[in-house]
């Protein structure tokens, strides 16, 4: 057997298992605390991390792995969360700039 048959098969399952994402978690404002707090700290458990925390709205941004999302949504049957990708949203098309 050839090392690389060996080596690139476990490096998919380290690529995979470390794939973060950028994401919004937003509950809804008759959510409980309790339920945010333990999100954000089931995020950190994890090793992912806070990049925002909303006071105006029951929400963050963070950076996580797929798997604490299927944690944070298991958290409460009536308060599930809304999960969308942190990303730039603009409202008209923007010109590529020139370098």
């Amino acid at each position: 057997m050839k090392p690389t048959s060996v080596l690139f098969p476990l490096f998919g399952l380290v690529a995979s298992a470390s794939a973060q994402r950028q994401v919004l978690v937003t509950y809804s404002q008759d959510t409980p605390l309790s339920i945010v707090e333990k999100a954000k700290e089931a995020v950190l458990a994890t090793g992912g991390i806070i990049t925002e925390d909303y006071s105006l709205i029951k929400s963050f941004a963070a950076t996580v792995s797929s798997e604490v999302l299927e944690t944070i949504n298991a958290l409460s049957s009536s308060h599930k969360p809304i999960v969308e990708d942190d990303k730039v949203v603009t409202i008209q098309q923007q010109e590529p700039l020139e370098q």
